[in-house]
């Protein structure tokens, strides 16, 4: 019998894990846009949110160091997928199509490649801009924790940070158009009738996400942040 990572090298494994990795990523970015849209609660409610994932220490890096793994895994197997049908066709079709039923081609899946590539490069400024930006410190309810919540208003008060990441939501939402119903043909989680149906889902959840995740930049830069945040933003 072969290995697992033997098995993870064919073609059927390898998609295999891009549905599974995809599918842990897109819950990690609902779980973060829940917590972005905290910014929207109570005044504190993004700091005390930020704070409380900080309190969890070792178990924070934990996930944070499994979320890259997996991120890495789904990035390397899609390049080298990618890679391999432009080694098979080095010149693209005018006609799309597929084997057993109509095909999904389209400009979200042609793309797929574009979109991974440029998330890639945004995750890594995301990460430097705010989990390691320098973000001063508030008091709350007596305990003194960063004021994310400050550094993300002030952030987007930049134009380039503001209409870039929603430039790049949109991007993520085109991805995940196509992802999600991917994911679900990897691990052989559809039928033929259901897969209409998986699509149209898919489709609508990448719209709600990017719409809810680009809502954010854009809300604060033209006032309404600065506003609900009660700072001057000037």
């Amino acid at each position: 019998m072969p290995s697992i990572i033997e098995a993870f090298q064919s073609q059927v494994g390898r998609k295999i894990l891009t549905g599974l990795t995809g599918f842990l990523l897109l819950f990690f970015v609902i779980f973060h846009l829940a917590g972005n849209l905290a910014i929207f609660g109570d005044p504190d409610a993004m700091n005390n949110y930020s704070h409380f994932l900080h309190q969890l220490g070792p178990l924070l890096w934990l996930a944070r160091i499994g979320l890259i793994v997996i991120f890495v895994v789904h990035a390397w197997i899609g390049i080298s997928i990618w890679l391999g049908k432009r080694k098979a066709r080095p010149k693209d079709y005018n006609v799309y199509s597929s084997k057993g039923g109509p095909s999904k081609q389209s400009l979200s899946s042609r793309s797929m490649a574009f979109t991974g590539f440029v998330l890639l490069i945004f995750i890594v400024i995301h990460i430097n801009t705010f989990a390691l930006g320098d973000a001063e410190s508030v008091v709350v309810n007596g305990e003194q924790m960063t004021d994310i919540k400050t550094l993300v208003i002030n952030t987007f008060q930049n134009p380039i940070y503001a209409f870039g990441y929603t430039f790049v939501m949109i991007l993520l939402g085109a991805h995940l158009g196509h992802g999600i119903w991917s994911a679900f043909t990897s691990l052989t989680l559809r039928s033929p009738k259901a897969s209409a149906t998986i699509y149209t889902i898919g489709a609508v959840v990448a719209v709600l996400l990017a719409v809810g995740f680009l809502f954010i930049p854009l809300y604060i830069y033209f006032g309404g942040g600065c506003e609900a945040a009660l700072i001057n933003c000037n």
